[in-house]
């Protein structure tokens, strides 16, 4: 029997953890060509995400893929993001969460090509992207 990945399962508990908490649970994707996100919102190969119950309708974060229905700029669009293309998921509110590493899958080194409407991953200074919380 294969063994099942820890991945969903810690997504699906920092969730909970911050819907207990009160806090607005937030997901940082890396998009890939199976990522179905708004592109218009895609910065450096990257989206972050609120998946808070205010915003996230329908949510269902699965073994495989989160699923959600959001509004983005008054227009309501279906999201559909392998649990693999997820880089983080955190608090908001206070930065708090768990970030995971980026698969090979996910970095820009499969042979599945990226969205054209998506930039390069890299950041101004050369290096890897970062993910930074505004308040």
């Amino acid at each position: 029997m294969a063994e099942k990945p820890t991945k969903p399962y810690l997504i699906r508990a920092i969730h909970e953890w911050c819907s207990d908490s009160g806090f607005t649970p937030y997901v940082s994707v890396q998009v890939n060509a199976d990522t179905r996100v708004p592109t218009e919102h895609v910065k450096n190969g990257e989206i972050v995400l609120n998946v808070g119950s205010d915003a996230a309708h329908r949510l269902t974060i699965g073994n495989e893929r989160i699923q959600f229905a959001a509004r983005f700029n008054g227009v309501s669009r279906e999201c559909s993001i392998p649990i693999e293309a997820v880089t983080g998921i955190f608090a908001k509110e206070n930065g708090q969460g768990m970030f995971f590493p980026r698969d090979a899958a996910t970095d820009g080194t499969s042979a599945a090509p990226a969205p054209e409407s998506t930039p390069p991953a890299t950041s101004p200074n050369g290096g890897k992207p970062k993910l930074q919380v505004i308040k």
